[in-house]
């Protein structure tokens, strides 16, 4: 049997979910030093049970990322408190939504479309198909699950990530930590949060472009 060549570069992003983005940022960001690059605000995405998400990422060096889903509607005031220690699985007992299992996964990297199509072809010839192929983005990503039954990713990029769609990450984070504090947080604080901060640093941002352009 001809062993088949290996495309792949290395881990894209290995993705967990999080009962406490407050103290997720913090530990990632304020404490370790990896900031924020990317996040994805999802509004009514999935079947119709399905809650309401940002999924964020911390870059950890060599082009790989750390990302994690926090889910509206189900915080840390399910199953425990915030900073428990073991799996975050383990604070819903028995009854884990299927959404919160599916949200844990590894993500390997290709570069192109015609690798990605590759491994698509021999997922599909296997006993393990892929399940879905998705562009969300800046990236296009097959999916279905190992033996195991883990989710596993394969995406390649779109386009390079600009540096607005980091500074839209950071200003998106900044606006969970500010509604999580909330009794309710919600999607739609997260959207009007966001766009409060927006309106009160942009004379800053005006002033940082005056600067810049003046100096050269």
């Amino acid at each position: 049997m001809t062993e088949p060549d290996h495309r792949v570069q290395g881990v894209d992003h290995v993705a967990f979910p999080t009962f406490d983005p407050a103290a997720t940022v913090r530990f990632y960001r304020d404490v370790l030093g990896f900031p924020v690059v990317h996040s994805i605000c999802a509004a009514g995405w999935g079947p119709e049970n399905h809650p309401d998400f940002i999924h964020f990422f911390f870059d950890i060096g060599n082009n790989d990322r750390i990302a994690f889903f926090y889910y509206f509607g189900t915080g840390a005031e399910i199953g425990g408190p915030a900073g428990a220690k073991g799996d975050a699985y383990a604070r819903f007992g028995e009854e884990v939504p299927e959404f919160f299992v599916r949200s844990r996964h590894l993500a390997i990297h290709v570069e192109n479309e015609e690798d990605l199509l590759e491994y698509r072809r021999r997922l599909d010839a296997s006993d393990w198909p892929v399940e879905m192929q998705i562009q969300h983005e800046t990236i296009e990503s097959i999916y279905t699950h190992d033996p195991n039954g883990y989710m596993f990713e394969i995406t390649r990029a779109l386009r390079p990530v600009t540096p607005q769609e980091d500074l839209d990450a950071n200003l998106t984070i900044d606006a969970l930590l500010d509604v999580v504090g909330d009794p309710e947080p919600t999607f739609g604080k997260l959207l009007l949060r966001k766009a409060e901060l927006i309106v009160e640093r942009a004379a800053n941002w005006k002033q940082a472009r005056y600067r810049q352009e003046a100096g050269r």
